[in-house]
């Protein structure tokens, strides 16, 4: 991945995030919803989290050094832990917000102003959100990922939210002001437990998705029928990078540079099919009984 590409789509997300603030900030102040507010609220979210991924991206993309011999690609995950935290929290200071006006309704005021700006703000989120999701696809970064997504869920809350405020404006209940207040408040937490979910199992070092574990076993089964075999392979995810090792059994009778020459071609293939993998492999005789003590390992991987 390309450092300098991903961290100029965080500045992206970082300018949507103030232009938005402000808009949905005008908005609230205009007509005092406090659906209006927990969609500002939100947007407050978007920005600190949009920072903390400028963050992650720089530091994830520091070559590799004495202490840290695999990289900081591990960096992106503190960005979408966080990401995913500060959602919590701002679902948390919605509900209070929304509860009080719940007991308390208040009316609004200059409505179709308001939501105006919200609509031009949810244009925004919407538009950076389609380019920041394109781009974490394309780059295999969690972090732009997780800030699309929750720019996705934003542009979601917003149109709750007026279509909310559109029916205050037509029934007069002031109380579905807050009510829809409250249904963000849930959708967003939803979306900031999903974030800390898949940064825990990022963190436990999960192994590649099965279509690319599948991609590399027909790599292998190129070389099975001239007598190759392979096992005990491993793999994990570290933010944008793959790390992938495996056993390679070849007749005891070749020499050095016959097996190195076999490791090096395997490994140029997998990484043409996988850019970013960092791969890792042991060579050992096929007839030598020891080469085969790793089966209790492939079986516990394999279940």
């Amino acid at each position: 991945m390309s450092s300098q590409t991903a961290r100029s789509y965080a500045f992206l997300s970082i300018a949507a995030a103030i232009i938005t603030i402000a808009l949905k900030f005008g908005a609230y102040l205009l007509t005092s919803s406090v659906g209006l507010l927990s969609d500002a609220i939100e947007s407050c979210v978007n920005l600190v989290a949009a920072l903390v991924a400028l963050w992650a991206l720089t530091y994830a993309a520091k070559p590799a050094d004495a202490e840290h011999t695999f990289g900081h690609s591990k960096a992106e995950y503190f960005s979408s832990g966080a990401e995913g935290a500060l959602i919590v929290v701002a679902s948390i200071s919605i509900t209070l917000e929304a509860w009080g006006r719940l007991l308390h309704p208040e009316p609004l005021a200059q409505l179709g102003l308001g939501l105006l700006l919200s609509l031009l703000a949810t244009a925004v989120n919407g538009a950076v959100a389609f380019v920041l999701l394109r781009a974490g696809r394309r780059l295999r970064s969690i972090t732009l990922r997780a800030d699309a997504h929750h720019l996705l869920t934003d542009v979601w809350t917003s149109g709750g939210v007026i279509l909310g405020i559109l029916l205050v404006k037509i029934t007069g209940w002031l109380i579905l002001d807050p009510i829809i207040a409250l249904l963000v408040a849930v959708n967003i937490l939803w979306a900031g437990f999903s974030l800390l979910r898949e940064t825990f199992f990022g963190l436990l070092d999960t192994a590649l998705p099965k279509e690319e574990i599948a991609l590399i076993q027909r790599i292998f089964s190129e070389y099975e029928h001239q007598g190759i075999q392979f096992h005990a392979m491993r793999s994990r995810i570290a933010g944008t990078r793959r790390f992938i090792s495996f056993h390679v059994l070849v007749p005891g009778a070749w020499t050095v540079q016959q097996g190195h020459d076999l490791c090096e071609a395997i490994e140029f293939k997998i990484i043409q099919a996988l850019p970013g993998s960092s791969i890792i492999t042991h060579l050992e005789p096929i007839e030598d009984p020891a080469s085969w003590n790793d089966l209790e390992l492939e079986r516990r991987i394999n279940q």
